[in-house]
């Protein structure tokens, strides 16, 4: 019995050992990568909600944070990410018969530039935007809007990510 323990455990080790520098998450990381940098994202949309640019720019730290071992910089990083949120919007998706809205949408836009010091081809300028539906009686406040934020913010951020990380 003891002995089927060190097989699996050498086994084991061999199999991550040549797996390398392979992410679960599934980046694709430069040996020489080791740092990023996340300038702050201006929330330029035409209906400008307070806080959303820093919400945005600290979701999208998290995000690289939580999937990679990079070292976050405030300067000089080996991949620097840097834009605006272009479009926050709110518009009915669908209606009722008396002519109001039986759901909403919130529809957020980020424009991303993404630039690798070791990897230019890696570069790219793109725009990245989600939704998030919501009951047409309900006001886009407090839990709603949270919620809302917090949904959108996941997607575009991991959309990000894969797009820039993850090449896919």
């Amino acid at each position: 019995m003891k002995v089927t323990h060190y097989i699996v455990l050498f086994l084991t080790s061999i199999l991550v050992v040549s797996c390398g520098a392979y992410s679960f998450t599934g980046a694709s990381i430069g040996a020489d990568t080791k740092t990023f940098q996340v300038n702050y994202f201006q929330n330029n949309a035409l209906l400008v909600e307070p806080g959303l640019d820093l919400q945005f720019t600290n979701a999208l730290i998290d995000q690289i944070q939580n999937q990679t071992n990079l070292s976050l910089v405030k300067s000089n990083g080996d991949l620097l990410y840097e834009g605006e949120i272009t479009q926050y919007r709110i518009s009915p998706t669908t209606a009722t018969s008396q002519n109001t809205a039986a759901q909403n949408r919130l529809t957020i836009g980020v424009k991303v530039h993404f630039y690798d010091k070791h990897d230019e081809e890696a570069e790219f300028d793109q725009s990245f935007t989600f939704f998030y539906d919501y009951d047409g009686s309900a006001q886009l406040v407090g839990g709603v809007k949270d919620t809302a934020i917090s949904e959108i913010f996941d997607r575009i951020t991991q959309d990000i990510f894969n797009a820039s990380l993850a090449k896919w």
